[in-house]
Formats: structure tokens, C-alpha cells, sequence
């Protein structure tokens, strides 16, 4: 008997006590309960409501603790910046970030991603931990981890020259008075850098160091004096060149380098041939396999200069090509801004490119770009860009590679 008083008192606590938690923001708890079931069912209430309350998003960043600042932040640079391990710690809303790349571009581009999350008060860099956060974080650092990252996906560590004509990329864009291919054409690119390992802290200068292989296809279409033109032919196919290299490249505060070995192979389009079959016999094969070794300055953030220097270690023997080149140039980038709707960032930028080779002579061949580019960060990352440019030297197109020539391009681009 005692037993079902118990079992009855029970059943009747918690029939009273769920309606409170269904309807709890009708009124208090009901008076007329016992005292002890008044307790019960208190407690439940605040239990349920605590577990509600606490699977619910922060809505007011301001109001957020420093313990959700920090994850919430330290989740979205793991997501967006993976591969350099960067740390976050909270305090007042203020954020402290460590680790960062010793890389000057990559490391104010995290700051200023950091700066535009809402809570944030200020940002501060330090080389190294405290021993007590360090402390804190050692199961974190201290997994065991091979010292670099497998391909690295968001970042490349020597950015690509923007205004250098065979930069492996995609692109279309429509030529107009270009003497070689034809007054009215269109050149196609495609191409990609794929980063396969990054190497974290290397040498005595504490960069960064990746291996990685690039190619790319560059290929041009004629649309205007086409011979032997057939009905419906409204184009034909110059000349297309194929490049596969292999770049070693590192990077450390405001410098990078690039040591690249490369081969590009040159083809006559088809339709190009037959349209002029007396070029079966003037046919020849420009092919090569070359090294070279680049360097970059960021100046400013929006101020960038490179050299490099080349050497050609063999060429085909149909169209022999004399060992030496260099490549320079700069890149300006100004009015950057953020927009705000699209989480995207903006920028204007002008870009020249200048090279000599010893097969033309030493002579200059030049190219000038103006356009606006779009990124998802700040600085760095892949990116879309819509351009105009002038070309003034030698053509690039197979073995018209010796022919002066220029011309302009309106175009569209995107890759790093």
C-alpha cells in the first residue's frame, strides 16, 4: 500500500508539472499543489528552460561571452584559412590571434577578415602564447601532425603574376589588331596552379615552402581575312600552346619566390593549315623545357614589384631558342572595398609586365593591364577579374614568337 501511495504521489506530481512547462509563460505555478510538488515541479521548469536556452544562437554578437566569441571565430579561420592553424583567444571582446603565417599579405588578410566580425572590439598579433593559454591549448597543438598540409586549397604562396600573358589561368578575351593572328580574334586560356604539399616553419627565416605543378592551354581564333573561307566558317584556329610546370615556391613576411621548371609545346591549328596549306611546309615546333628563379616584394598591401630571371635548357631543333631571359614588373591595387551584401571583396588594380629574351634581341615586349577584381579574402584567394589591356613587343603565339606585333584586349579571367 505504501508502495502505490508513492507510485500515486509520483503520477500526480509530474501530470501537474508538465502542463507548467507546456503553458510556463501563462502565469506562475499553481498554488494549490503541495508544497513538495511545487519543488518538483520548479525544478523541472528551470531545468527545460536552461537546455532551451542554451541551444539557441547568439543574436546580439555584443552580447555574446568571450567563450562563444572565441569558438565562433576560431571556427570560421579553420574553415577559411585551414591550412596555417591559426589561434584565437578571447578576452572582453577582444581578440588576440597567434600563429599566424610569417607570409605579411596572408597575415593581414586574416586580421582585417577578423576585424569585420560583429562583437569584435580590437585585434592584436602576438608571436607566441602565454604558458597558460599554451597550457590550455597542447591538446590542440600538440597532436601528433605531419608539419605542413596536403593540398592546401584557399591560398598560393607566390601569387600569380597578373599581367603576364602566359600565366596559367582562365580567360576569353576579344583581340583587336593584333598583325600576326588577325586584326579581330579571341584568346582562350585555361589553365590552374594545384599546390600538392605546404612544408610549415622551414629554414632559418621561418616561412612557409610548397611544392605544387601547374598547366595551362593558351589557344587563339582568327575572325577576320580567313582564306579559302567556307560557307559558315566564321573563325579559325591559329596556334595553341600547352604548358606543364612544376613550381617550388616560399614565402616570408613581405617576400616570395618562385623556382619553376616548365615545358611549353606550340601547335599550328588545324584549320589554320588547311586554310593556308603552304605553311605544311614553312611548319616548325617550338617547343621548350626552361627553369626559372622569381622574387616579389609586397611593398604595401596594395604595392607589389617581382624580377626574375630564365634559362632555356633545351628547344626542339626545328626552331632553336638562345638561353637567356628575364621578366619584371609591378602590380597596383587601389579603392578596395568591401561589399558588404555579398561578403566579397573589391579592389581596382593596374599591372604592367616587361620582358627581354636573348632570342629577340633583348628587345622590350610590354604589356599593361587596368581592371577590377572580386575575392572572397581580403588580398588573397582565388579571384575574378575583368580587364582591358595593350601589348606592344612580340607575338606569344608558337613560332611567330619572333614577330613584333600589338594590339588590345578586352577580357574576363578567373583563378588565383
Amino acid at each position: 500500500m505504501k508502495m502505490n501511495a508513492k507510485l500515486a504521489s509520483l503520477v500526480k506530481t509530474l501530470i501537474c508539472a508538465c502542463p507548467l512547462v507546456i503553458f510556463a509563460d501563462q502565469g506562475e505555478i499553481s498554488s494549490d499543489l503541495p508544497a513538495e510538488d511545487k519543488e518538483v515541479a520548479h525544478v523541472g521548469l528551470e531545468t527545460y528552460l536552461l537546455t532551451r536556452a542554451d541551444s539557441l544562437p547568439v543574436e546580439n554578437f555584443e552580447d555574446a561571452t568571450d567563450p562563444y566569441l572565441e569558438g565562433y571565430i576560431q571556427a570560421l579561420i579553420d574553415i577559411h584559412y585551414s591550412e596555417f592553424a591559426v589561434l584565437v583567444t578571447v578576452k572582453d571582446h577582444k581578440v588576440t590571434l597567434s600563429n599566424l603565417p610569417k607570409n605579411e599579405l596572408i597575415a593581414k588578410s586574416i586580421v582585417e577578415f577578423v576585424k569585420d566580425i560583429p562583437g569584435v572590439k580590437s585585434v592584436e598579433v602576438e608571436e607566441k602564447l602565454s604558458a597558460k593559454e599554451e597550457a590550455a591549448r597542447a591538446l590542440y597543438i600538440e597532436r601528433p601532425r605531419v608539419n605542413g598540409i596536403w593540398f592546401p586549397e584557399s591560398t598560393v604562396l607566390f601569387v600569380p603574376l597578373v599581367a603576364d600573358p602566359r600565366q596559367p589561368r582562365y580567360s576569353i578575351a576579344y583581340r583587336g589588331g593584333d598583325a600576326v593572328v588577325g586584326t579581330v580574334a579571341a584568346a582562350v586560356a585555361l589553365g590552374d596552379n594545384f599546390p600538392i604539399f605546404r612544408w610549415k616553419d622551414t629554414f632559418r627565416w621561418h616561412g612557409d615552402l610548397q611544392i605544387g605543378i601547374e598547366a595551362g592551354i593558351w589557344a587563339v581564333f582568327n575572325y577576320h581575312d580567313i582564306p579559302r573561307k567556307k560557307d559558315g566558317e566564321s573563325c579559325e584556329l591559329v596556334n595553341t600552346d600547352y604548358y606543364l610546370g612544376i613550381p617550388l615556391t616560399y614565402a616570408v613576411d613581405k617576400w616570395s619566390f618562385r623556382y619553376r621548371l616548365y615545358h611549353i609545346s606550340s601547335h599550328l591549328g588545324d584549320e589554320f593549315l588547311v586554310n593556308r596549306p603552304y605553311y605544311l611546309d614553312k611548319r616548325k615546333n617550338p617547343s621548350f623545357e626552361a627553369m626559372d628563379l622569381f622574387a616579389a616584394y609586397q611593398f604595401t598591401s596594395g604595392i607589389r614589384g617581382y624580377i626574375g630571371p630564365g634559362i632555356i635548357l633545351h628547344s626542339d631543333h626545328t626552331y632553336p631558342m638562345r638561353t637567356f631571359y628575364v621578366e619584371y614588373g609591378a602590380e597596383f591595387r587601389f579603392l578596395g572595398h568591401k561589399v558588404d551584401y555579398h561578403q566579397l571583396y573589391g579592389t581596382c588594380f593596374f599591372a604592367f609586365h616587361i620582358e627581354n629574351w636573348q632570342i629577340r634581341k633583348w628587345e622590350f615586349d610590354e604589356t599593361f593591364m587596368l581592371g577590377y577584381e572580386l575575392s572572397k579574402l581580403q588580398g588573397i584567394g582565388r579571384k575574378m577579374r575583368i580587364y582591358i589591356d595593350y601589348h606592344n613587343g612580340y607575338s606569344y603565339e608558337g613560332q611567330f614568337f619572333r614577330k613584333r606585333t600589338s594590339y588590345g584586349e578586352v577580357g574576363f579571367s578567373w583563378g588565383f
